[in-house]
Order: C-alpha cells, then sequence, then structure tokens
C-alpha cells in the first residue's frame, strides 16, 4: 500500500527503537527481523535470551543483530524500580514495584518511559488493558489531552480514498471538552497519514435542524476544538452525508469549510464510531488499519491477539512513524 510506503520512508534509518514485550511469539519474530531487515526499526525484545533463540531459530530466524532484553538480570533494574515508585507517586511501595516490573508489558512500558525503548507494541498474547493500562499509568497522556483515544484509518483504492475515524476503540461517551481533545489528536494523525485534516465532529443534526443535549455536546466540542487548535479546520455538528457528500453539504451547510469534504471524522461517542468504522469496512470494502492509541506523551500500540506476522509488522511502522509526531 502506497500509505506504508509513505510511512517507511518517514522512518526508514532513524534509529527508532520500538520493544516488544511478547518476544517468544513467531509473529513478533517474524515482523520483527523483516522490520530489522529492512531498517526501520530497531526491535527491543523482552525475555529469556535462550528462550527467544529457541523460538527463533525453530523459524530460522538469527538474533544475533537483536536487543534482547531479560528483566530478570537487567543492569538498571534499580534505577527503573525507582523511576517506578516515582512516576506512581506514592501508589506503589518498592516491593510493590519489583513485583509489579516482572510483568513485560510493564517492564516494556518502563524501558520507553525512561527514553531506553521509543514506543512499544504488544497485544499479540495479552488484553487490550494489559497492554494500554501500565501506558496510562506510567507514559500518561500528552499535556492538554486528559485522555487516550482510538483512531482508524480508513483506505481504499491503493490509497485513493483514506479517512480517519475517531474515536472507535476507547471513550464510551467522551464529554465536549474530551470529544475535542480527540478532534485535535486525530488532526494530528491524519497529517502523519499524509491526509490534509478537515474535520467533522459528527451528529444526527446538521447546523441546528435538531435539538438535543447530545446535539449541544456535539456544537460545544467543535468550539472548544477551534480553541485548542485554531491551525485545523473544524466543523460540527454535521450528520454523515453533510460531511461527506458534497450536493448534500452544499443544501445543508452551504457556508461551511469542511462540509461535503471531510476527511476525518469525530463521532459523538464509541457506540457510533465503532458501529460506523465497520459498516464502512464490511458495506464500503474500506480496509480498517488500527486503531492507533492517540495522545500518550510517547507511542504504545496495542494488537489483536488474532493479528498475524503482516499486522505486526505494519502496527510497528505506525508505532514508528507516530515517534515523529511532537
Amino acid at each position: 500500500m502506497e500509505l506504508f510506503d509513505s510511512l517507511r520512508f518517514k522512518i526508514v534509518r532513524r534509529g527508532i527503537k520500538i520493544v516488544f514485550p511478547e518476544a517468544t511469539d513467531a509473529r513478533i519474530l517474524g515482523a520483527a527481523a523483516r522490520l530489522k531487515a529492512e531498517e526501520l526499526i530497531e526491535p527491543i525484545l523482552i525475555g529469556s535470551k535462550e528462550e527467544i533463540e529457541a523460538a527463533a531459530n525453530a523459524r530460522g530466524i538469527q538474533t544475533s543483530n537483536f536487543t534482547i532484553i531479560n528483566p530478570n538480570d537487567y543492569a538498571q533494574w534499580d534505577e527503573m524500580v525507582e523511576a517506578f515508585v516515582e512516576r506512581r507517586k506514592g501508589k506503589a511501595t518498592k516491593e510493590q514495584a519489583e513485583e509489579i516490573l516482572k510483568d513485560v508489558n510493564y517492564f516494556g512500558t518502563m524501558l520507553t518511559y525512561m527514553g531506553i525503548a521509543d514506543g512499544m507494541v504488544s497485544g499479540a498474547i495479552h488484553s487490550t488493558g494489559d497492554t494500554v493500562r501500565p501506558a496510562l499509568q506510567i507514559i500518561k497522556t500528552k499535556p492538554g489531552v486528559s485522555r487516550t483515544s482510538g483512531a482508524m484509518i480508513m483506505v481504499r483504492g491503493r490509497d485513493q480514498e483514506k479517512y480517519v475515524f475517531s474515536d472507535c476503540a476507547i471513550n464510551v461517551n467522551p464529554n465536549a471538552q474530551e470529544l475535542a481533545e480527540i478532534a485535535v489528536e486525530s488532526a494530528k494523525t491524519a497529517e502523519l497519514f499524509d491526509i490534509d485534516p478537515k474535520i467533522a465532529l459528527m451528529s444526527f443534526s446538521t447546523k441546528g435542524s435538531a435539538k438535543a443535549p447530545e446535539v449541544d455536546k456535539v456544537v460545544e466540542a467543535t468550539k472548544i476544538a477551534q480553541q485548542l487548535a485554531p491551525q485545523y479546520t473544524f466543523d460540527g455538528e454535521l450528520q454523515f452525508d453533510a460531511s461527506y457528500v458534497p450536493s448534500v453539504a452544499q443544501l445543508k451547510a452551504p457556508d461551511s469549510k469542511v462540509a461535503g469534504q471531510a476527511t476525518v471524522f469525530i463521532f459523538p461517542e464509541l457506540q457510533s464510531g465503532n458501529i460506523g468504522y465497520k459498516i464502512a469496512q464490511r458495506f464500503g470494502n474500506f480496509e480498517a488499519i488500527g486503531p492507533i492509541l492517540q495522545g500518550l506523551n510517547k507511542p504504545v500500540s496495542d494488537l489483536s491477539r488474532g493479528a498475524n506476522e503482516e499486522d505486526v509488522y505494519k502496527l510497528a511502522i505506525i508505532t514508528g512513524a507516530q515517534t515523529l509526531l511532537d
């Protein structure tokens, strides 16, 4: 896909380090070997060297060029424990930290927090909670962002059509402030994928055609988003057809700079976001790439447990590209 050609170009030979906590998984090893060979990512594998080498040898993969870190004999263990206790601000004792950091996702997240890695990819054999929880506790969200969110990149026809749908994965019912933050972070994600961000905050109403608290939330979120990031073009509330179809936009929102040409679609709550991207995927034959976690200080990406090696490869490239964002 041209989309990934662009991302590869952005990250190649930059020495971006991505930590993989599930390093004995064949899918992880295969993707890591490919990423290393193509000079896209410097993989950091977590676990016992002997176990990782055995799993790699079974796949015919050489591990001599990989960085392997075993939590059980990590030279900076005491420093990591101290940093974790400090970061958790009294929520964990030293003894508790030593136990928690035996978990590979917490260990990998701390490598990222401490700057030893630039980002993390996990979830091949762990739940979303197991992957995301350490990131929220340790890496945390960027200044001005109260919650992380999950965007989907929707692609159809050799990248002739590319859109961002958000939030499709994390926030069940964001308030106006949170929805505005999601809109701003989604605009940044669009730019990462070479999508010119024209951001529609969607509703079942267009420009006052219906009255309800749910509509008021979207109107307020649009105002907040414009204040937070005036460099982007936001509009709302807009129905999907007014956002996407130029002829409908002319009828329903003729003065809008977004209606009829939106590229970033912000759903008012998780139900509509999740349903919306799956309708586009199944009825519209779009490829859905993601979810891409937005708003964290450093990127952490969550794989599906049904992911294949290609999925791992692509998500690692996305994660590497996210390290280039502000």
